[in-house]
């Protein structure tokens, strides 16, 4: 992979619209300051951010940008897996009415989860209230685990964000409540009806329970609608990314990174560069916006 180490791009973004502590305008001012040639805005489950910040105007001169949202999947029977599988989609139109009618389905599961949470914690012996959380999360209505933890760590009870999660928020933690999460092919098949592509979110974390993914293993995905992996993440190590790259090419799908910055949620991981040295080409913003191009021709025509 002999790409030009110049310029960058970000394709894996959360702003305050979810659980990021930067707004979106913060977001694209601070992608042009760094120099960055494209940015999207991936936030979970909402595309207010995408919309705020296309809403702003103009974007910075030089900077392009391309809509996007994360969303939480069920594991496909393929690939047995505790959790969910991150689906970024990217080109998205955001008034698309069954991917909206599925992104507010999921902010509901996670409102009425919230609580539960909450009273887990109470029962350890953490007095916090739901209240609590939302201030610090500022927006009611995306009130989610990192903000819970957010709150524990202000209030004393967890030394750091990480820790929240390790010791009580994470999957078979105490403080752990299961969610809700849309079937694998149902997201996929929205992402598409939206006018955008499917790319799975880090990979690589998955790889830590089920080792690292096999040609049927991603030969299943592509079956099940996905158009990309994204390659390029900061927790991914040299031989995870080289791994998916080389699956990717082998699968004709495209390749894609970002930082998964949140700002102050993970304050280690910066903008444009992860943990300072990760680096993802501009090439790949180019042959991601063909492909949304492509398929908005497709539709077109169908």
């Amino acid at each position: 992979m002999d790409y030009n180490r110049s310029p960058g791009i970000d394709l894996h973004i959360h702003s305050t619209a979810s659980d990021g502590t930067h707004t979106p305008l913060e977001i694209l001012s601070r992608a042009h300051a760094l120099g960055l040639a494209a940015v999207s805005i991936t936030d979970h489950d909402t595309v207010a951010g995408c919309a705020e910040a296309l809403g702003a105007g103009l974007l910075p001169e030089g900077l392009a940008f391309l809509t996007g949202v994360e969303i939480s999947t069920a594991p496909p029977r393929f690939f047995p897996l505790s959790g969910s599988i991150h689906m970024l989609g990217y080109g998205i139109a955001l008034d698309n009415p069954r991917l909206n009618a599925i992104l507010a389905h999921l902010r509901d599961s996670r409102l009425q989860r919230n609580p539960r949470i909450i009273a887990r914690l109470t029962a350890l012996g953490m007095e916090i209230s739901l209240e609590e959380v939302v201030r610090s999360s500022g927006s009611p209505d995306q009130v989610g685990r990192p903000h819970i933890a957010q709150t524990m760590v202000k209030k004393g009870f967890s030394p750091n964000f990480n820790a929240a999660f390790d010791t009580y928020l994470g999957n078979g933690r105490p403080a752990y409540v299961d969610k809700y999460r849309v079937p694998f092919d149902e997201a996929t098949s929205a992402i598409r009806d939206a006018g955008g592509v499917s790319v799975i979110a880090h990979p690589g974390l998955y790889s830590a329970q089920n080792g690292l993914m096999s040609d049927a293993t991603m030969a299943a995905f592509k079956t099940a609608g996905v158009d990309g992996v994204e390659v390029f993440y900061p927790e991914h190590s040299d031989r995870e990314t080289a791994h998916y790259a080389a699956l990717a090419e082998r699968h004709g799908l495209l390749k894609t990174g970002g930082t998964d910055f949140h700002g102050g949620m993970k304050p280690d991981v910066d903008l444009g560069s992860g943990y300072g040295d990760l680096h993802v080409p501009a090439v790949l913003y180019t042959r991601l916006l063909d492909a949304v191009a492509k398929r908005a021709r497709h539709a077109g025509n169908a």
